[in-house]
């Protein structure tokens, strides 16, 4: 019997002749696409809804700034956490503050919402929409790190 650390014949990866192997890590167009589409759908569905808002200006303008605040938050806590998974030195105060305002976003943006005179369909569109928001933030920092990272390694 050979070992299993040996590769054989058998074992190895069944390729054409000067053929590219697909790396499993470089994110597809596909996921690319999906992603930009929900941060877009998110954001720019959150400021339709601000914008036919019957509530005051100042109110808007709450809501619009937790919005940008949030998706800063989350796009610094991606950053910091995956540059600590490389091996990047990142201070543990930003650390802690990516958290805290992300963390932070969110609260102000529950405690605006279940102190305003809104429908509850409303409240939860704001809530849905803010949270569709921030998880494609993050990926889509993921996939332009992920992208830029493929692309200096093939020149």
């Amino acid at each position: 019997m050979e070992p299993l650390k040996n590769k054989t014949e058998e074992h190895a990866p069944l390729t054409k002749h000067e053929e590219k192997v697909k790396n499993p890590f470089k994110p597809t167009a596909a996921f690319i696409g999906a992603s930009w589409f929900a941060l877009l759908t998110g954001t720019v569905g959150f400021c339709i809804g601000l914008w036919n808002a019957t509530m005051e200006l100042n109110e808007k303008g709450y809501y619009f700034t937790i919005l940008l605040f949030g998706l800063f938050a989350v796009i610094s806590v991606q950053k910091s956490v995956r540059d600590r998974s490389e091996g990047i030195v990142v201070t543990d105060l930003y650390y802690g503050l990516s958290w805290f305002a992300t963390i932070a976003a969110m609260i102000l943006l529950t405690v605006g919402l279940w102190n305003a005179n809104l429908l509850l369909s409303e409240k939860g569109f704001y809530a849905m929409s803010f949270c569709l928001s921030m998880f494609a933030a993050i990926a889509v920092q993921k996939n332009t790190r992920d992208a830029k990272m493929f692309e200096e390694n093939e020149l």
